[in-house]
């Protein structure tokens, strides 16, 4: 659908400009889109390939280690049927470590692992298990205790403080996760997918 929309918000814009004699204009704004859209992608290889080795060396020195052991009794409560030492859990915690850190793209990975070791647990089959459910949530409206990579992007945009955010964001993430982990656990107990 968002395909569709695109598009039709692409072929729009071309013929508003052929028909309002503004084709120049069209043809600059594509060169400058273009340019600012490698610049943009150059900047976040550059501070995602920063990120990701600070995230290695902080599981190299066990801080990551850490902030999972100090997220483990939450996360025991929010996935009950978990083994505390399986795959699954130590995928869950490394991936909001990660999130937590403020690295969206580092977390990837750990998320599709977790999912896929959750599947792998799972014995609905074509439905997802209430620790799926509780999982997507958290990983979707995460909390972020350090916004590195948008940051990163208000710094080069030209911002002279980029971590001003860092109250709000606290705020609107917690507030997020929080309204987002009661609607899904109440959503689980209403259609008796109470953890086991």
């Amino acid at each position: 659908m968002l395909n569709v929309i695109w598009s039709l918000l692409v072929i729009v814009s071309v013929v508003c400009s052929f028909l309002f004699g503004k084709s120049e204009n069209l043809s600059a704004a594509m060169v400058d889109s273009g340019a600012d859209a490698v610049e943009l992608l150059l900047t976040l290889a550059g501070i995602l390939t920063l990120w990701s080795g600070i995230m290695k060396i902080a599981e190299k020195s066990g801080l990551t280690t850490l902030l999972a052991r100090l997220s483990a009794p939450l996360l025991r409560l929010l996935f009950p049927a978990l083994d505390k030492d399986g795959e699954a859990f130590g995928f869950i915690t490394m991936n909001l470590t990660a999130n937590l850190l403020g690295l969206g793209n580092t977390a990837t990975p750990l998320g599709l692992r977790a999912m896929a070791e959750l599947d792998r647990l799972n014995g609905h089959g074509d439905t997802a298990s209430d620790e799926m459910v509780i999982f997507v949530v958290m990983n979707t409206a995460s909390l972020q205790l350090l916004p590195t990579m948008l940051g990163s992007l208000r710094q080069s945009s030209g911002s002279t403080a980029p971590f001003e955010i860092l109250v709000p964001v606290w705020l609107s993430s917690a507030s997020a996760l929080t309204v987002a982990l009661s609607i899904a656990i109440i959503l689980n107990k209403k259609n008796n997918r109470t953890p086991r």
